[in-house]
């Protein structure tokens, strides 16, 4: 089949997106049903090309001889384009229901449809030159999404998040030239794309690292994971796009490609440059960890267990095997499905029941048991108990770490069982809590009163929560949690279980992505 098929997902939701923000439809239906028609008719299209994958590179912008701007599915697009097509529907039904109340439904799903597209350009670009312009377009289009409502919080976590992601881009950008100097060419090729290295080694691993830095803003690594707890102030489908689906797995989706794809595993291994980078992830995990334990807020601590497994993605790739990038997928399709649950549990307890706060959650499993059923399984599978999809992804990365058997992998493997154990310290307090409350619902306890101070005064200070999540002005009614938020839990639900369960060909497909045979 023709190659150029490939710009159909790609355009469809840009330019569905674009219409619905101009046109701006009258009903809150006609606008659904023009959403939803955009996001299915994409997500069918990345299914067929998958299915049928185009042998041939789709060229649409030739700027010089090796400057151009082409599309190309091989394997490591297949994993990414897939994740994102499987999500994009049922992220679209959820904030269906969850924007129903907001006066601004047409721009932010006008926005939210483009991302689609958007996110999709970086999977299926051929070349640096083509994902790092989507990746650009990226940071653009969701900042509308983050300042949604114009609130002054949501405005100052905005501006946050471009001068990271500008620092960020900047960085990458250094890697992008350097590969265009010394690379043969700018397309990714399986063990990259670099050929005379003599005398450059060590100026081109340095720019190495400042590249998966770059890169790396979006993917959260420490030091410039702030922006991502800051983002909590976005409306929830928002913090999921954020935090599961398209920005930060885009910034690991990149690390992978430049890691594998175009410096090449066999100028990097065993260089100062990969164990520094493999550094940073592996001190992000348990930091990212070790801050989710501390934070009393719901969605902020979710944001920060976000920093943490990411670095698991980024600690499997940096290990440069075939089962470390085997692993590296796999905990990316894994993460990218337990935490749009996570969050979307929260959501609906945010917009539904006004409660923010994991004191505020005693009881609440007994009030919103189909919620709290789905954050316990998700939250079951984040903390890695079999046979669900967390233990399988975390299985595949600890088995990578031990087939390498550096130092500097068992270090790595130790970080990840601390962070896992802080996991489940941080994901247990709020189901015992649901489920096991040590008081009545509504009785707030002296202690919980001095933490919520605290918590309060933190976030103050962080100016990362909007004004319309105190607390203080909860009522005590809950809403009736609707269908369209409903379904797409239980669905994921179902997902994070049953591709634990049957994850054999999934990985079996990972493998074949990092052998080259796909």
């Amino acid at each position: 089949m023709s190659a150029y098929w490939l710009l159909v997902p790609l355009f469809l939701p840009i330019l569905g997106g674009a219409v619905i923000g101009i046109i701006k439809p009258h009903s809150r239906r006609a606008m659904e049903i023009s959403v939803m028609t955009v996001t299915l008719l994409t997500s069918a299209c990345v299914a067929f090309l998958l299915y049928e994958r185009p042998a041939e590179e789709a060229m649409i912008l030739r700027l010089a001889e090796t400057l151009s701007v082409k599309f190309f599915l091989d394997g490591s697009s297949c994993v990414f384009a897939g994740l994102v097509a499987l999500l994009w529907p049922i992220a679209s039904l959820y904030a269906f229901e969850y924007m129903e109340k907001d006066d601004h439904r047409n721009t932010f799903f006008s926005f939210y449809t483009m991302t689609y597209g958007i996110t999709l350009g970086i999977a299926f670009a051929a070349n640096l030159m083509t994902m790092y312009m989507f990746y650009e377009m990226l940071t653009l289009v969701t900042i509308p999404l983050m300042m949604h409502g114009l609130k002054y919080k949501a405005v100052v976590a905005t501006r946050k998040y471009v001068r990271y992601s500008i620092g960020g881009a900047a960085f990458a950008f250094i890697g992008f030239i350097a590969i265009a100097m010394y690379g043969d060419s700018l397309d990714f090729r399986l063990g990259g794309v670099l050929t005379d290295v003599s005398g450059k080694s060590t100026t081109l691993q340095v720019v190495y690292v400042m590249a998966v830095l770059g890169f790396g803003v979006k993917a959260a690594v420490f030091p410039f994971h702030g922006w991502l707890p800051s983002a909590s102030v976005a409306p929830t489908p928002v913090t999921a796009l954020l935090h599961a689906v398209a920005v930060v797995k885009a910034g690991a989706f990149a690390i992978i490609r430049i890691t594998y794809y175009s410096f090449g595993t066999s100028f990097l291994r065993g260089s100062w440059a990969q164990y520094t980078v493999m550094g940073f992830a592996m001190f992000t995990m348990v930091y990212g960890a070790v801050k989710a334990v501390k934070e009393q807020h719901c969605k902020r601590r979710l944001a920060y267990s976000t920093v943490s497994n990411l670095s698991y993605i980024l600690f499997a790739a940096t290990l440069m095997t075939e089962a470390g990038m085997t692993a590296a997928f796999a905990h990316m399709l894994a993460h990218g499905l337990m935490k749009i649950t996570l969050f979307y549990c929260i959501g609906a307890v945010n917009v539904k029941a006004h409660r923010y706060y994991v004191w505020e959650m005693d009881g609440m499993g007994r009030r919103m048991p189909v919620i709290f059923s789905v954050y316990t399984v998700a939250g079951l599978s984040l903390i890695g108990i079999p046979p669900m999809v967390g233990f399988v992804s975390k299985w595949y990365i600890g088995n990578a770490a031990v087939a390498q058997g550096t130092t500097w992998a068992y270090i790595g493997l130790t970080a990840l069982i601390l962070s896992a154990l802080l996991s489940a310290a941080y994901i247990l307090e709020v189901v015992v809590r649901a489920w096991l409350p040590r008081e009545a619902a509504h009785a707030v306890s002296a202690t919980a009163q001095a933490m919520s101070e605290q918590a309060q005064e933190e976030s103050a200070q962080a100016e990362s929560i909007s004004e319309n999540e105190s607390s203080e002005a909860a009522g005590p009614e809950i809403r009736a949690v609707g269908n369209r938020m409903r379904l797409p839990l239980i669905l994921l639900a179902i997902m994070v279980v049953m591709c634990g369960v049957f994850s054999a060909p999934i990985i079996q497909f990972l493998a074949d992505v990092a052998g080259g045979i796909r």
